[in-house]
């Protein structure tokens, strides 16, 4: 039985109650609310993991984030990558005047008061996000890095109408409709696995009557698989990395050292140019990378000295060793992760917040070096073929 956002399923002795929300709308909080207090459920079960409660219930969090374990933990460009994802929700929150994920909060308040279980529901987003990455492929990646990046800087905005609009099923089947034409293949671990791992947690949850809130995304999913049995375990699972890319990581430093020694052999002076070529472009590239980024001139120089070292070596990165300069000289404070969430509201704020600034320092100090290593690589293969 479908009521405004509300669906009510009966799964044996229980009775599941699903409320579909908009995560920035103040129509979904105040509605998670009364239907709480109106229930009066055993459970109340959250879209939310473990990590991202933490998120939501400790304003305090970012404050603990030690930038330089986020770098050498190789995990710049998941944090920035989420930076960018809450950026987009907190533009649309502070146009509506409301916190993001204010429904999950009031569903966490309203579970208290009411003495009933709170459920964290969502599956692990670290597993999500591997699961998706694993799944897309280099281009699925390249496309849905630009897409979050530029969705940051977006002057868009929505009606509060059209935001409720988006919770009708017909509408929202239609979105998905389009997301996945653009990503088929992020669906699966984004929204149908998802679906299932809900489904499973929510039919689980103690008592007869439980209340879910959800995002609306998720609503006809979980009617279709409430009634399937999910296997938790199989769905947390992290998919192993593939070997392909450590070994092509290995492979193209060593073909190109051979390919210079060989034509050293033949050739020094050519082997000399080869070598030449292929460290500026590295380094300049890298350099490069980290000035568009507006690093300190020491992470700059970093980037340069670090650019060969880092495409050279497929466990080493550049971007690592010029953003810990970077955060070395330039630290980032409490003021800027206390100001992060709203900084990454504004291009300026974005470029200026010291946080901010180390993580792009990383990630454009590998794109160059990247860059650079492809330019030089094939430049090493022309001298190398001019001179057999």
């Amino acid at each position: 039985m479908i009521e405004d956002n509300i669906t009510r399923i009966e799964y044996g002795e229980k009775e599941l109650i699903l409320i579909g929300t908009a995560h920035v709308s103040k129509a979904s909080a105040e509605q998670v609310k009364a239907v709480i207090e109106a229930e009066q459920p055993d459970s109340v079960c959250i879209e939310l993991d473990a990590q991202r409660y933490e998120s939501v219930t400790q304003d305090s969090k970012w404050k603990e984030t030690d930038i330089f374990k986020v770098i050498k933990d190789k995990k710049a460009s998941l944090l920035l990558m989420n930076l960018a994802i809450s950026s987009f929700q907190n533009r649309l929150a502070d146009q509506f005047g409301i916190k993001p994920g204010q429904e999950m909060i009031q569903g966490i308040a309203s579970a208290k008061e009411a003495g009933a279980e709170l459920v964290l529901a969502d599956r692990n987003i670290q597993v999500t996000f591997s699961r998706i990455w694993g799944n897309i492929g280099f281009m699925g990646k390249a496309q849905l890095l630009t897409s979050v990046f530029f969705s940051i800087f977006s002057k868009e905005t929505i009606s509060e109408e059209d935001l409720e609009k988006m919770k009708s099923q017909d509408t929202l089947n239609a979105v998905m409709d389009d997301f996945t034409q653009v990503f088929p293949k992020l669906k699966t671990p984004l929204i149908d696995e998802r679906d299932q791992y809900l489904a499973q947690k929510i039919k689980e949850a103690p008592g007869k009557k439980i209340v879910a809130v959800l995002g609306a995304a998720h609503v006809p999913g979980i009617i279709k698989e409430v009634h399937n049995d999910h296997d938790l375990k199989k769905l947390s699972e992290v998919p192993p990395k593939s070997k392909w890319p450590k070994v092509i990581g290995w492979a193209i430093p060593l073909a190109l050292v051979a390919m210079i020694a060989i034509t050293f052999m033949n050739n020094p002076a050519a082997g000399i140019d080869q070598t030449v070529s292929w460290i500026l472009w590295t380094a300049c590239l890298g350099a490069i990378g980290a000035a568009i980024a507006f690093g300190h001139p020491l992470a700059i120089l970093t980037a340069f000295v670090g650019g060969p070292i880092g495409a050279l070596h497929p466990l080493l990165a550049a971007g690592w060793f010029s953003g810990l300069a970077q955060a070395y000289v330039r630290r980032p404070n409490v003021g800027d992760f206390q100001t992060l969430s709203k900084d990454v509201f504004t291009l300026k704020g974005f470029w200026d917040n010291k946080v901010t600034r180390v993580l792009l320092v990383v990630v454009l100090t590998n794109l160059g070096t990247a860059a650079g290593n492809v330019i030089g690589g094939l430049d090493v293969i022309r001298l190398f073929f001019q001179n057999l």
